[in-house]
């Protein structure tokens, strides 16, 4: 590894972008990911729209992007976050889902989905009832004060994250990425903001992300040995009091040996933009605290625009892969154009 980055720094590159990775049951092309971003293009029941198709199809056309993680998708009309959110809540959905599945494989690209339940991110005017949290206390990114779930609630949104995730291998995705990022749900769990339980869900860390290593195991026990799970993490919250790298570590050892095959690194109650972290990679410190204790990819995401940034990281070993987000929504062309570059050098 050191040699590498010896060569890199002395302008002798080995396109890690276009590097295949193949770990456990992750096998892919390049190390290039487009990470999921919320479209709003859905029909208002959350099903796929010709919209959404198109949109997908542009991101995905040349195949020059090896995996594609669609946007954050509720798995509960309780969890739903926005307006036309694209729903992996019920059966109906799974058709739909399917054609979009097959144009990103007939374009080249492999594609997983991100389940998500919002909790407190949630808004009442959305989801037409009281939003949920893992205690009745403020969500520091929205404001909202949620309604505290129940023992029995808890173990229903165990019981919705397995059924979307059979819905997502049943519309031929090639993997699954549990949301525990940006405020929602999980992530509320894992944080002692909004955590403040007195039960076997609160209080130590073990306990404040026993639900997700429920839900990682129901999802394991239905979707099988051989389908791809990932996690989306938010490794801090960057807020005095809430979750720290030295959490998340613990937390990813433990993900990792539950059956997490990778580890999607963002920011936690901060959202994906923190003020402050800037430049190419601004999470890069976040995937390589995480990388120094898994053994499984880590995808690093945050301001990455250039194919230069991209390869410097990967040289680095700050993370497996590289999520390049806002660069490709803005232009669709930005991983045929990376690519064909570093192939040039």
């Amino acid at each position: 590894m050191e040699l590498e980055l010896l060569l890199y720094k002395e302008g002798i590159t080995l396109s890690y972008l276009c590097n295949p990775l193949k770990a456990g049951l992750l096998s892919l092309s390049n190390r290039l990911v487009m990470p999921p971003m919320a479209t709003s293009k859905a029909t208002p029941d959350g099903k796929v729209s010709p919209a959404l198709l198109e949109y997908y199809n542009d991101k995905s056309a040349g195949g020059y992007i090896s995996l594609i993680i669609i946007e954050h998708s509720y798995i509960t009309q309780l969890g739903q976050a926005s307006a036309q959110q694209l729903s992996v809540a019920d059966d109906a959905t799974i058709e739909g889902l399917r054609q979009l599945a097959s144009l990103i494989h007939k374009n080249g690209s492999k594609t997983m989905m991100e389940i998500s339940h919002a909790g407190s991110m949630a808004t009442e005017d959305i989801i037409k009832s009281i939003p949920v949290g893992p205690s009745c206390v403020v969500n520091p990114r929205n404001g909202i004060i949620p309604r505290e779930l129940t023992i029995d609630e808890i173990k229903d949104v165990v019981i919705n994250f397995r059924d979307a995730a059979l819905r997502v291998k049943a519309a031929g995705f090639d993997g699954v990425e549990i949301h525990s990022a940006h405020g929602y749900l999980l992530n509320q769990f894992i944080s002692p903001l909004t955590n403040q339980r007195t039960d076997e869900y609160g209080g130590s860390l073990l306990n404040r992300i026993r639900l997700h290593l429920e839900v990682i195991q129901e999802v394991r026990t239905a979707v099988g040995p051989d389908f791809p799970i990932l996690l989306r993490l938010g490794v801090s919250d960057f807020i005095e009091g809430g979750t720290t790298v030295k959490d998340s570590q613990t937390a990813a050892v433990l993900f990792a040996e539950a059956g997490i095959d990778a580890l999607d690194v963002s920011g936690g109650f901060s959202g994906y933009i923190v003020p402050g972290l800037t430049g190419q990679g601004y999470f890069a410190s976040l995937s390589q605290a995480i990388k120094e204790v898994v053994s499984i990819p880590v995808i690093l995401t945050g301001g990455i625009t250039e194919p230069d940034a991209a390869e410097r990281l990967l040289a680095e070993h700050k993370a497996d892969l590289i999520g390049v987000g806002r660069a490709i929504l803005a232009d669709s062309n930005w991983a045929k154009r990376a690519t064909e570059l570093m192939i040039k050098n």
